[in-house]
């Protein structure tokens, strides 16, 4: 029997207690959901919202037609929040992100609203579909940061466009793209995209394992980097066969009962042995994500906020420059008031005996010694053993000293 062309997994992550992600796969439908986590009810929102939206897994005329559906079922799962937390006000505050694709023969419908993701492999190259809705994507897009320094900026967990919460009305993401045979489309919650790379997700993706190894060995990786978030991955391979083959599968919070129970936010610690074996994943460990409302009075504060972060940067920076240099004269200062307490005989560029101030060495362009007396002994004149003494330099521990040594060589024959 050959392997299932769609598969999904979810799981709790190393460090969370409970898992507010939610994902489907079926014979069109491949979709994640990621409950705002922080938010009380995440898990309850994800789920409503999954179970919703797995009633549009039918086959469609065409794959815009697919897309709108998929668009209309997450605008119904958001109705559906809305009513519930009407109906449990202790719920208030609940979000989930949304992110799904339907297959139409050779061609996909898309939906997505959030910042959970989409991603392409073909042909050896990973190209992630769909676009964060966050505060730091903005940034990224205006190029007011890199993507690098969007991974460890501290509004990274802001996300703008959410399913529930304050949304009435959400703004959801449609588009249709061309499906190849031998594509293979990966989507899942930031419990993946945020602790395993881009260029280790296209390894996995690469080594053509069947597509439910391919999803575990995604799933592994995550948590084999800590993986303190949950973790919700869903592969879709494209081949000449029907997807009907798919058994519908739900996986995460949607496929346990819904409790509506408000949870309070976990509050979690590293153990030991996490800080060990994954210490890099351990700092990453993201404040709850939360939402906040796609307004321009708000933007413009994260905007203020990011300039005034640059500005304290700059500042830090200049101060740090300052006390640098600072420091590097005073040090070379002292450095050069020590030379100058140092004496030495030496030849000069006349071929005579001479008395030094500072040292021999050189550094640089920058000559350490000044000559301060001048003698008439010339050096062919002395001993062949003076000869290479003065050569060499005789130190001398003060003036005085180094005017006994030019004496002593008057003296020798």
């Amino acid at each position: 029997m050959s392997a299932p062309l769609a598969a999904a997994i979810s799981h709790v992550g190393r460090i969370r207690t409970e898992n507010q992600d939610s994902g489907y796969t079926g014979a069109h439908l491949s979709f994640v959901a990621d409950g705002m986590g922080g938010h009380a009810g995440g898990d309850v929102a994800s789920a409503i919202v999954t179970r919703k939206v797995r009633e549009a897994d039918v086959e469609y005329e065409s794959a815009e037609q697919a897309a709108q559906a998929l668009a209309d079922a997450l605008r119904a799962g958001n109705e559906a929040l809305q009513q519930a937390m009407l109906e449990h006000p202790e719920l208030s505050g609940m979000g989930t992100t949304a992110s799904g694709i339907i297959r139409v023969g050779d061609r996909l419908g898309v939906a997505h609203i959030g910042d959970s993701r989409i991603y392409r492999y073909r042909v050896g190259a990973l190209e992630q579909l769909s676009t964060d809705h966050t505060f730091v994507q903005r940034l990224v897009d205006a190029g007011r940061i890199t993507r690098e320094e969007a991974e460890h900026h501290p509004r990274r967990n802001v996300v703008m466009r959410v399913l529930g919460n304050i949304e009435t009305d959400p703004e959801i993401d449609t588009w249709v793209e061309d499906a190849l045979p031998g594509d293979r489309y990966l989507v899942c919650s930031d419990g993946l995209s945020s602790y395993v790379d881009e260029d280790r997700i296209r390894a996995i993706l690469e080594q053509r394992l069947d597509t439910p190894s391919t999803v575990q060995r995604l799933v592994n990786e995550s948590l084999s980097r800590g993986a303190p978030d949950n973790v919700t991955v869903v592969v879709v391979d494209i081949d000449e066969r029907r997807s009907s083959a798919v058994e519908p599968t739900t996986v995460g919070s949607a496929a346990a009962p819904i409790s509506y129970e408000a949870v309070e936010p976990e509050r979690t610690s590293l153990s030991l042995s996490q800080l060990l074996l994954h210490p890099r994943q351990a700092r990453m460990q993201p404040a709850f994500e939360h939402f906040e409302p796609e307004s321009e009075e708000f933007l413009q504060e994260l905007l203020a906020e990011q300039r005034r972060m640059r500005r304290n940067r700059r500042i830090s920076w200049s101060i740090g420059a300052v006390l640098a240099i600072a420091l590097a004269v005073t040090l070379s200062a002292m450095f050069y008031s020590w030379t100058q307490d140092r004496f030495f005989v030496g030849v000069n560029d006349s071929g005579n005996v001479a008395i030094y101030q500072g040292i021999q060495q050189q550094i640089g362009p920058f000559v350490l010694a000044t000559e301060i007396e001048s003698t008439d002994i010339e050096l062919a004149e002395l001993t062949p053993f003076n000869q290479r003494s003065i050569e060499q330099t005789i130190s001398a521990e003060s003036l005085a000293d180094a005017q006994a040594i030019v004496e002593r060589l008057e003296r020798s024959p």
